[in-house]
């Protein structure tokens, strides 16, 4: 049985030429796929700090103007 191909390769060797493909392609994916949680990742903390701000601004406007309930009440 003879596994050499007309240019002189083996089958062997063309399959690791492909799974050394395969490889690069899904190290490639998985790079893209780890950048982009990055920028999830950094978006979420921007919002969680614009958030953050905005709690922290409705507590400082409640103790300026802590609304009385007193008289408000339907009756």
């Amino acid at each position: 049985m003879d596994t050499m191909e007309p240019h002189g390769h083996g089958m062997a060797a063309d399959i690791l030429t492909s799974e050394v493909a395969n490889a690069r392609q899904r190290i490639r994916r998985t790079e893209l796929a780890l950048q982009r949680t990055e920028e999830m990742l950094a978006e979420n903390l921007a919002l969680r700090d614009r958030i953050r701000a905005a709690v922290k601004a409705a507590d400082r406007l409640v103790k300026i103007d802590h609304p009385s309930f007193e008289g408000r009440r339907a009756g």
